[in-house]
C-alpha cells in the first residue's frame, strides 16, 4: 500500500520549490496586506468622523454652494449645488490643461529646434529662454505674469492696448481680459469639444484592451485570467463612462453638462467639428493605405497623397470659414467684446504653464535630436536637402522615439501643475474644491474627488502617450 502522507509531503515540497508558486503567493499576500491597511485606515477615519457627528458620504454635494465664480462654461449660479460647481472646476481645469498641452508643445518644439539654428541670435535666445525659465519656480512665474504683466495693463476705461491693422482690430488687452481674433463658438460646443477629447483618451484604453483580446497574449495560469478580467473590466468601464460623456442630457444623472455628441450635433459649429474629426480619420486611413501600397507593391502612392492634400484643403476651409471667426471690438463705453475672450486670470495661468513646460519640452526635443547620429545629417545634405528640410524629413521623425517617453511626463506635470492656477485667481478644480471644503468642513470627500480627477487624467495621458511611443518605435522584422 502506497504511503499517501509521503506523496502529500512531496507534492507540497514541489510547490514550495516552484518559482511560479511563490510569485503568485507573494502577490496575493501583498494584496491582502494592502487591503488590511486600507481597511484599518478607513475604519479609523470613520470612527473619528462619527465622534464629530459626521458620517462619511457625498450627499452634501447636492446642497446649494452659495458662492460665485468669475468664469464658467456650464452656466453656474450661486444657488446651484456643490456638484455643479465641482464639475465647473473640472471643465475649467480641462480647458487649461488641453490648451496648455498644445501651446507648450508648440513653444517647446520651436525652442528645441532653434537650439540647432545656424543663426547666432536665434540660438542664443533659445538657450537663454530654456536656462532662465527652467530654473525659476512655476509659482513665481505665475505671479510675474499676473501681477507684473496682466495687472500692469491699463483698464478698459483707460485706453487698453490695441493691435489694429488697416481694416480690423486683432487684439485688445486690458487688466481684466484679453480679446483676440478667434472662433466665436457657443459655450456648450467648447464643453462638448473637451468632453470629446476626454472620450478619445478613454478610447485609447479601450483600443489597448481590445487588442489584448485579439492578440491573445496572456500569461498562463492565474496571472493570465487576472489580466483577462482586468481588460474586460476596462472595456466595460470605458463604455460606461463614454456613454455619459457623449450622451448625458439631464441633471438627474448629477451631470450638469450636455454630452459631447448632443452638444456638437445641436449646434452648426459642432457639426463642422464632427466633420473635421471624420476628415482626420480619413487622412489616417489614407496614410496607412499609402504605406501599405508602397511596401507591398513598390508603388509611389501619389493618388493617396492627392486625396490627403484635398482633404487637408477642405479642413482648412472649414476652420477658416465655418467657425464664425470674429475680431474684437470696443463699445462706446470702452468695454471690449467679440473675438476669443480670455480673462486675465486664465491668460496669466496659460502663459505661465506654456512657457514653463515649454522650456522642459525644448530640452527633451534637443536631446532627442542629438540622439540621431551625425551621419543622418550628412546623408540628408548629400542628397541636396537644406538644414530645415533635413530636420523636417530626416532628423525629427527619427528623434521621436527618444522624445515621446519624457514628453509623457511633461504633459502629466502640466496637468498637475494646473492646480497652481489658484494663485492667480483662476477658478480651476483645486481653487473651487478648496472653497468647498472650507464651507462644508468635509475635506476627505472633497480631496478624494480631486485625487480621482487628477489621477484619472494623468493615467489617460500616460496610456495614450505610451501607445504613441509604441507606434514610433523601430519594428524588428
Amino acid at each position: 500500500m502506497a504511503d499517501t502522507s509521503s506523496n502529500s509531503r512531496s507534492g507540497w515540497q514541489a510547490w514550495l520549490r516552484d518559482e511560479r508558486f511563490w510569485q503568485i503567493a507573494l502577490q496575493i499576500i501583498l494584496i491582502v496586506v494592502v487591503g488590511a491597511v486600507f481597511s484599518f485606515l478607513f475604519g479609523n477615519l470613520s470612527r473619528n468622523m462619527e465622534r464629530q457627528g459626521i458620517q462619511f458620504g457625498f450627499s452634501f454635494f447636492q446642497n446649494p454652494a452659495g458662492f460665485g465664480i468669475r468664469e464658467d462654461l456650464l452656466g453656474y449660479q450661486p444657488q446651484d449645488s456643490y456638484a455643479k460647481i465641482i464639475q465647473t472646476g473640472i471643465i475649467n481645469s480641462l480647458r487649461l490643461v488641453f490648451v496648455g498641452v498644445i501651446t507648450a508643445t508648440i513653444v517647446g518644439v520651436a525652442a528645441g529646434v532653434a537650439s540647432f539654428s545656424n543663426n547666432w541670435l536665434v540660438y542664443k535666445l533659445s538657450r537663454a529662454y530654456v536656462g532662465l525659465v527652467r530654473n525659476v519656480p512655476l509659482l513665481l512665474q505665475l505671479f510675474l505674469w499676473f501681477y507684473a504683466v496682466i495687472l500692469a495693463l491699463p483698464s478698459e476705461r483707460q485706453s487698453p492696448i490695441i493691435f489694429p491693422s488697416a481694416d480690423r482690430i486683432w487684439l485688445i488687452a486690458s487688466n481684466k481680459q484679453v480679446n483676440l481674433v478667434g472662433p466665436n463658438l457657443p459655450d456648450p460646443v467648447w464643453v462638448g469639444l473637451m468632453l470629446l477629447v476626454v472620450t478619445s483618451l478613454l478610447l485609447g484604453l479601450l483600443w489597448r484592451s481590445v487588442n489584448a483580446f485579439v492578440q491573445g497574449r496572456f500569461a498562463a495560469g492565474i496571472a493570465g485570467w487576472v489580466a483577462r478580467l482586468g481588460h474586460a473590466a476596462a472595456i466595460a468601464g470605458v463604455l460606461f463612462f463614454s456613454y455619459f460623456l457623449l450622451f448625458s442630457n439631464s441633471a438627474e444623472d448629477r451631470l450638469f453638462f450636455q454630452g459631447a455628441l448632443i452638444a456638437l450635433f445641436t449646434h452648426p459649429e459642432g457639426l463642422w467639428i464632427v466633420g473635421l474629426m471624420v476628415a482626420v480619420v480619413a487622412i489616417s486611413v489614407l496614410y496607412r493605405q499609402r504605406m501599405k501600397v508602397m511596401l507591398e507593391r513598390g508603388a509611389d502612392g501619389k493618388v493617396f497623397v492627392y486625396a490627403m492634400v484635398a482633404i487637408a484643403i477642405v479642413m482648412l476651409a472649414i476652420i477658416l470659414f465655418a467657425f464664425n471667426w470674429t475680431a474684437p471690438s470696443l463699445s462706446d463705453i470702452g468695454t471690449a467684446g467679440g473675438g476669443l475672450r480670455m480673462t486675465g486670470n486664465y491668460a496669466a495661468a496659460l502663459i505661465g504653464l506654456t512657457f514653463y513646460t515649454g522650456a522642459f519640452i525644448a530640452e527633451i526635443v534637443r536631446a532627442g535630436i542629438q540622439s540621431v547620429s551625425r551621419g543622418q545629417w550628412e546623408a540628408a545634405r548629400s542628397v541636396g536637402l537644406s538644414n530645415g528640410q533635413a530636420m523636417q524629413l530626416v532628423i525629427f521623425p527619427q528623434s521621436l522615439r527618444v522624445i515621446i517617453p519624457p514628453l509623457n511626463s511633461e504633459f502629466a506635470n502640466l496637468a498637475k501643475n494646473s492646480s497652481l492656477a489658484f494663485a492667480v485667481g483662476y477658478p480651476e478644480l483645486y481653487n473651487i474644491a478648496n472653497t468647498t471644503l472650507n464651507q462644508t468642513g468635509r475635506p476627505i470627500e472633497v480631496f478624494l474627488v480631486m485625487m480621482a480627477t487628477y489621477l484619472t487624467l494623468n493615467l489617460l495621458i500616460s496610456l495614450n502617450m505610451n501607445q504613441l511611443n509604441n507606434a514610433v518605435q523601430f519594428k524588428e522584422r
